[in-house]
């Protein structure tokens, strides 16, 4: 898939991630690099980018190397994800660094670093567990 059409179909399965205008840079099938863009949307008071929406930013991230398995086939649901708020990431747009730590018979485990985009230092770290749909 390119990654326009990754792009396409990360919006269209979490209409969410297409209103905060989430977008994929980069994605194979064990890591990807996608971006959100600042909006008015993502920024909580005081002008940085929300805990719901970079949790929507980790979430559809971990969906993308999955799609990239599957051709776009993937039929994964989370089951757990955490994350950790490391500082506030400002008003820019973040980056999304994922990383595919484990993918077994029945589940997968990634993780996700975030950060803004003109920073080095992450903003938030999230990592979680997708199970295999069987009989969904």
């Amino acid at each position: 898939m390119t990654l326009e059409e990754l792009t396409a179909r990360v919006r269209e399965g979490v209409p969410l991630a297409g209103a905060l205008g989430i977008e994929v840079l980069r994605a194979d099938a064990g890591s990807a690099l996608l971006r959100m863009p600042p909006s008015s949307l993502s920024l909580r008071p005081g002008g940085t980018a929300s805990g719901p929406a970079l949790m929507t930013l980790a979430d559809v991230g971990i969906w993308v190397p999955l799609l990239v398995a599957t051709g776009g086939a993937d039929s994964t649901r989370t089951a757990q994800l955490g994350i950790s708020f490391l500082r506030p990431a400002g008003a820019a747009g973040v980056l999304a660094e994922v990383r595919v730590v484990r993918q077994g018979r029945t589940s997968v485990y990634a993780e996700v670093w975030m950060r803004a985009e003109a920073e080095e230092k992450p903003c938030a770290h999230a990592t979680a567990t997708w199970m295999k749909a069987t009989g969904i």
